[in-house]
């Protein structure tokens, strides 16, 4: 049976332009002699809808899209993912509003719908809140095979340690059918090194159950959410067959070979095919390629083709902007130097050069002006008896300054602003409300310190993008005399350390510093401001997720609380 992957890029809400991308999925696929064509989860409204899925006018456009994809389907079988929906009564009235749908169409007919049986409810995933869970189990025929659909979550019934998270094995439901291929439809997130573990979790599946298995991803930036493609298929024994192009719409073919006599049951590590080498690169690149991608999707369909960013002469603002470069091009990103009384020389300096390099404009805007007039404005109140012995009111007033002269350029040329924090700084409250802060996207706050500096180095392999000059010196908000991060900081690996078994592992405070050798005090002052600065993050732009524990959907902690941290 030959499949055609159409590993599409759906805008949330844009049933006709989604639709579109299927049909024209179609229409190559029935060129090249497809038997059967697998969309994305949710390919019809684009994933995750969240609270549209309660709009009546959504479920009803991407139920009338049935006509456009029966039609889509002549002389072939297509598999498509929607929304419709919930018409069952609980005590009377509607349950959920929605069902997690996949569609079948084949020669111009509707075949049938498999409703979506495991809604996760956990990190960035909240599907139980809007669809109703799927009871049943279908078969289908196709080019003389008999297909089992199943949607995203259904193969995780198992996760990759082998810790059952549900009641419900919908694939092993599908053999007991007679399934001898699975087709999964999936809306998978990406973060670091999950490409390797869908694959492992997926070969598993085909070799326990002796069937082969294709797996079509979305690709593209929703909101925080990237996603990364990767569809690819493995045979029987859990081989894989290939897979489409990462961060990057395509269409890959397929032809999957027969089911095996039965599965081979449990694997060992030993034993399990290896991932391809493009499910595994270096962090470093994996990053720089999703934020590439979620920068410019994030832009586009939030209906935006330009972007201004303040560049201080550090990494931050250096990585941001050449990723921003990367995205939407040169021509599209406005840089903007702001010298405040305590920048260092090379700091207007090291931008201009970032500038150049980057090929983009950047003007020099001094803060002395606006800051003079704050404090003047202040000056008999700030006389007057205060709290502040360390002088965090002096120094903020320098980052709302350049906020100030960033919004008003953003307001100016209708160009969104990026913020420049990173992960580290945004966990512990380095970084000022209503100044740094300032921005419609957080473009690298889901990167720890170290990794800005590692991406920072691939734009370096071939020539100087980022000054060495930049990545060299170490980094300070320059908003105090020969002020440094390490200042108030530990050194950034140890934090960033301290942060990773914080924040993924939630690991206490004794058990982190007694495994990694770490001042124990300090890990307590450092998971101590990441749980105070909640309210910071609250009010923080959208971050881009690259990790498999960001600040925004997937890390909810109240902020008024009696609860301490540790």
């Amino acid at each position: 049976m030959r499949v055609l992957l159409a590993q599409i890029n759906t805008t949330i809400a844009d049933v006709d332009g989604n639709v579109a991308a299927i049909e024209a999925a179609c229409d190559a696929a029935r060129a090249s002699g497809v038997d059967l064509v697998l969309t994305p989860e949710l390919g019809v409204v684009g994933y995750p809808p969240l609270d549209l899925l309660e709009r009546p006018d959504l479920l009803a456009e991407a139920e009338a899209a049935r006509a456009r994809l029966s039609a889509a389907s002549a002389g072939i079988t297509l598999v498509v993912g929607t929304a419709l929906p919930n018409r069952g009564q609980v005590d009377g009235v509607p349950n959920r509003p929605a069902l997690n749908a996949a569609e079948v169409f084949a020669d111009g007919e509707h075949r049938g719908t498999v409703i979506k049986r495991l809604l996760p409810t956990y990190d960035v995933f909240d599907e139980d809140r809007y669809f109703e869970p799927g009871q049943s189990t279908q078969v289908f025929e196709v080019a003389g095979r008999r297909v089992g659909v199943t949607i995203c979550e259904d193969i995780w019934s198992d996760d990759e340690h082998g810790v059952r998270r549900y009641d419900v094995d919908p694939v092993d439901a599908l053999v007991g059918a007679g399934a001898d291929v699975i087709v999964n439809l999936s809306a998978s997130p990406f973060d670091l090194g999950k490409a390797s573990r869908r694959f492992r979790l997926v070969s598993d599946i085909a070799r326990e159950h002796g069937v082969p298995v294709a797996y079509c991803n979305a690709v593209g930036g929703n909101d925080a959410l990237i996603f990364d493609g990767r569809s690819f298929a493995v045979d029987a024994d859990g081989e894989p067959l290939g897979h489409a192009a990462a961060f990057a719409t395509d269409r890959w073919e397929v032809t999957l070979p027969p089911a095996a006599s039965s599965g081979t049951g449990a694997t060992t590590e030993g034993e399990r095919p290896a991932p391809p080498a493009a499910f595994a690169p270096a962090a470093a690149d994996e990053a720089r390629a999703a934020l590439v991608l979620g920068v410019r999707d994030y832009l586009r369909k939030c209906g935006f083709s330009q972007v201004v960013l303040g560049l201080s002469g550090g990494i931050d603002s250096a990585v941001t902007a050449a990723i921003a470069v990367e995205a939407i091009g040169a021509d599209n990103v406005l840089g903007v130097a702001m010298p405040g009384p305590y920048s260092s020389g090379h700091s207007v300096a090291d931008a201009r050069a970032l500038a150049e390099n980057l090929g983009i404009r950047c003007p020099v805007v001094p803060i002395a002006a606006p800051l003079d007039g704050f404090q003047s404005a202040l000056s008999d109140e700030l006389a007057r008896p205060g709290k502040d012995p360390g002088g965090v009111t002096a120094q903020n007033l320098q980052a709302r300054s350049r906020g100030v002269i960033l919004m008003a350029l953003s307001n100016h040329t209708g160009r969104m602003l990026l913020t420049t924090g990173n992960k580290s700084e945004l966990a512990v409250g380095y970084c000022t409300l209503y100044g740094d802060m300032n921005g419609g996207l957080a473009v690298i706050g889901d990167l720890p310190k170290m990794l800005v500096y590692a991406v920072a180095r691939t734009y370096n392999t071939e020539a100087e993008v980022i000054p060495w000059s930049t990545i060299d010196k170490p980094p300070s908000a320059e908003l105090a005399p020969d002020q440094q991060d390490s200042d108030s900081l530990p050194p950034y690996p140890v934090l960033d350390r301290i942060l990773e078994l914080h924040l993924h592992q939630r690991m206490p405070a004794e058990t982190l510093a007694a495994q990694e050798g770490f001042d124990l005090a300090v890990v307590r002052r450092m998971i101590r401001l990441t749980e105070l600065n909640e309210y910071k993050r609250r009010q923080a732009a959208p971050v881009l997720r690259v990790t498999a524990k960001a600040f925004g959907a997937g890390r909810r902690v109240p902020m008024a609380r009696r609860m301490p941290p540790r």
